[in-house]
């Protein structure tokens, strides 16, 4: 019979707990996180620490867009060949990766941080949008994709940040409804992602 590697019992139930914080991470999967990284290798279980902590040292965000990053700009920020007559709105680092895996769009981004939520207490304000409203200030760009969540925050903020934008002169558009409403984007498939950017509307 198998035995798992001693460890004081503090330190497995610590490191489950912190699994447990983790999104998505139940106690269940967080328990078999933990004795499987105690039946790991030294060296895998360093390698997995120093990926961690490399993480957290190496990755700043971008500048322009608030990508998260290694460089600043970002690689999608530097890139001479992107569209920079169109900004797409995101809510999170994450929604960039899944637009990106579709491999139909070729405009630049702009991460939020977040979606205004007054039940929560975010405001306009502790989400980047002033920052936006700066990037949209030199006349360059002509289209604002708004690809927040089709939830009730991100229609919430699609509607606010459409408000401010459309005086400015910029087409605005949402993605096509082909997004379930209550779907967070970094979940949703390539095909409904690629019909969505495909068949986005005017607001």
């Amino acid at each position: 019979m198998n035995q798992e590697p001693a460890l004081p019992a503090d330190a497995v139930s610590g490191l489950i707990q912190a699994l447990n914080k983790l999104p998505g991470i139940g106690p269940k999967s967080a328990q078999r996180l933990a004795f499987h990284l105690l039946r790991a290798s030294d060296e895998e279980t360093r390698l997995l620490a120093e990926a961690i902590v490399s993480l957290k040292q190496n990755t700043k965000l971008c500048s322009v867009c608030f990508n998260v990053t290694g460089s600043d700009p970002c690689r999608i920020c530097a890139n001479e060949q992107r569209d920079r007559t169109k900004i797409c709105i995101v809510e999170q680092p994450q929604d960039i990766l899944a637009l990106e895996h579709t491999g139909v769009y070729s405009g630049l981004y702009h991460v939020l941080h977040g979606a205004i939520s007054p039940t929560e207490g975010v405001g306009a304000g502790d989400v980047r949008i002033s920052e936006l409203m700066a990037r949209l200030g030199d006349g360059s760009v002509s289209e604002v994709i708004l690809a927040t969540n089709t939830n009730l925050e991100g229609e919430q903020t699609a509607l606010y940040l459409s408000k401010l934008i459309t005086p400015l002169g910029i087409r605005v558009t949402r993605l096509a409804r082909g997004l379930p409403f209550g779907t967070e984007l970094e979940y949703a498939d390539d095909v409904t992602l690629t019909r969505a950017l495909e068949g986005r509307q005017e607001l």
